[in-house]
């Protein structure tokens, strides 16, 4: 995938066309949802990650030096509002990577995570998308909306499938990772459970798997970045915030502004490609017309232009699983 060329006039005629008939952003939730009980919910044909394959970030004549970015939300709860957000504001995103130079051939893969244990639809996965595909990705999402009430999500399951079930050619040919997103406000699950590795993607895993490890999987392919945005229900809790740094370090992300989602997004691929430092990133931002100047400022304070060492604790998470071997893996930005 990734071939073609975001076009914001593209975006635009079909933002306009959606308003004449009446139809909204995320037709295929809205259709499911109103339509069919809960029980027979599935996801989109084109996000279902059962036999998943391998999601690609292929270079090309238009695209020779692709770079894979990946960004996964939580549609459980008050989280519902993300993708919607993200919608509404993907020509500034792409105002910022493209007309500021921060990257040239970014592909782009929206995905959205619910809770294996109760959810219907706990994982779905679009494709790396260069144009307005990724528009019709993020429409067919499904916001289930569910979710078990515990404080914890299934990121890990996500985090296994971008591990497992990706090729980026920014990495394979360039040594050089992408950057992976995760938009929510609870917990991953202490580990990825065989057991639903079966259900939800189809591989036949043979045993469990420590996060620990498999976010040290994910951190050779991947900058992993968490953004707990203000509105969610647990945004500031100290048991969330300390089990993220203790899996990502310094990248945890307290956004408070949900709506500067896509430009803290922007700013943290063009500090990681040593496009841009913070100050010129924000002045970027008031260049463009956007009021998040401040919160996206706040946002990133801590992050450096150089990718610090990603941090893996062995200290027990959630379900007291840790990899049994006592070290830390971590990676640096190539």
């Amino acid at each position: 995938m990734g071939s073609g060329n975001w076009s914001t006039n593209v975006y635009d005629a079909a933002a306009r066309y959606r308003a004449a008939s009446g139809t909204g952003a995320f037709a295929y939730s809205d259709r499911v949802t109103s339509s069919a009980p809960r029980g027979s919910w599935t996801a989109h044909p084109s996000l279902d990650p059962k036999d998943i394959g391998v999601r690609e970030s292929r270079d090309s004549d238009e695209h020779p030096t692709s770079l894979a970015i990946a960004v996964l939300f939580d549609v459980t709860g008050s989280m519902r509002t993300v993708p919607q957000v993200l919608q509404t504001k993907l020509p500034e995103l792409f105002g910022l990577l493209l007309r500021k130079g921060y990257t040239e051939h970014p592909q782009i893969l929206f995905g959205a995570v619910g809770d294996a244990t109760c959810d219907r639809v706990p994982l779905q996965l679009g494709q790396f998308e260069s144009d307005n595909r990724m528009d019709d990705d993020l429409g067919n999402i499904l916001l289930e909306g569910g979710g078990g009430g515990q404080m914890t999500e299934s990121y890990e399951l996500a985090m296994y499938a971008m591990a497992r079930h990706t090729s980026l050619d920014c990495h394979d040919k360039r040594g050089r990772r992408g950057y992976l997103f995760l938009i929510g406000d609870e917990l991953p699950y202490g580990k990825v459970k065989a057991r639903e590795v079966r259900e939800v993607l189809g591989d036949d895993l043979a045993e469990d798997i420590p996060v620990t490890r498999i976010v040290a999987a994910l951190t050779q392919k991947f900058d992993v970045y968490y953004i707990l945005p203000a509105g969610s229900s647990y945004v500031g809790n100290t048991e969330v915030l300390g089990t993220w740094r203790k899996l990502l370090g310094q990248n945890v992300i307290e956004l408070d502004d949900l709506g500067a989602v896509c430009e803290t997004i922007a700013l943290t691929v063009g500090l990681g490609e040593e496009a841009i430092d913070l100050a010129e990133g924000l002045d970027d931002l008031a260049d463009l017309g956007s009021t998040a100047t401040g919160t996206v400022g706040k946002a990133l304070a801590g992050l450096d232009r150089e990718r610090a060492a990603v941090a893996v604790t062995d200290t027990p998470l959630v379900d007291g699983d840790d990899d049994g071997d006592g070290t830390a893996t971590g990676t640096t930005r190539l």
